[in-house]
């Protein structure tokens, strides 16, 4: 019922809480729609997960934008996130309540996402202990690797991809 993107998202935001590979898997699965037809809902996701790698690296001004903004888009498709299993009104006042606590330097805490369906639940929780995660663990807050994912992650593929990217429109302009 639920894409397994969507599984993994919640299972990284609260198991080992690698925000970075919530934002990683749910935006792959966000871009296999065409353009026009992509859910917005999965951007306020993916936001949420980005303002809390963010805030807890120390870095308010991110994660106050990015909370703002996935704040909006929550409360923008409320019907929608019911539909993928969530408490929206009370996920909203909880994101709420972290845009004040971030904006008044307020140190990061764990937070788990209010699910209202017991199914998703039992589905997320049997998978992560599948894979030796416990669900609600606090974020460990020494782990480096995950706190400073971005910056210590393999780029090889990224930067490959970049420049034949950059050869392929220069070929182009060449042609033109």
């Amino acid at each position: 019922m639920y894409p397994q993107a969507f599984i993994e998202y919640l299972i990284h935001f609260h198991c080992e809480r690698d925000y970075f590979e919530c934002h990683e898997v749910l935006e792959e699965h966000w871009k296999e729609d065409h353009v026009p037809e992509r859910k917005k809902y999965w951007v306020g996701l993916i936001q949420i997960a980005v303002s809390f790698y963010h805030y807890r690296r120390g870095n308010r001004a991110g994660a106050l934008k990015m909370m703002k903004s996935a704040l909006k888009i929550c409360k923008e498709q409320k019907s929608e996130l019911v539909k993928l299993g969530f408490q929206a009104d009370e996920l909203i006042e909880l994101l709420q309540k972290k845009f004040y606590e971030i904006e008044n330097g307020t140190p990061y805490e764990s937070i788990n996402l209010p699910l209202t369906d017991k199914n998703l639940l039992a589905t997320c929780k049997y998978q992560a202990t599948k894979s030796g995660k416990s669900w609600g663990k606090e974020s460990d807050l020494s782990n480096k690797e995950i706190i400073h994912k971005h910056r210590l992650r393999d780029r090889s593929e990224i930067i490959t991809e970049r420049e034949k990217q950059f050869l392929l429109k220069q070929k182009n302009r060449n042609r033109n």
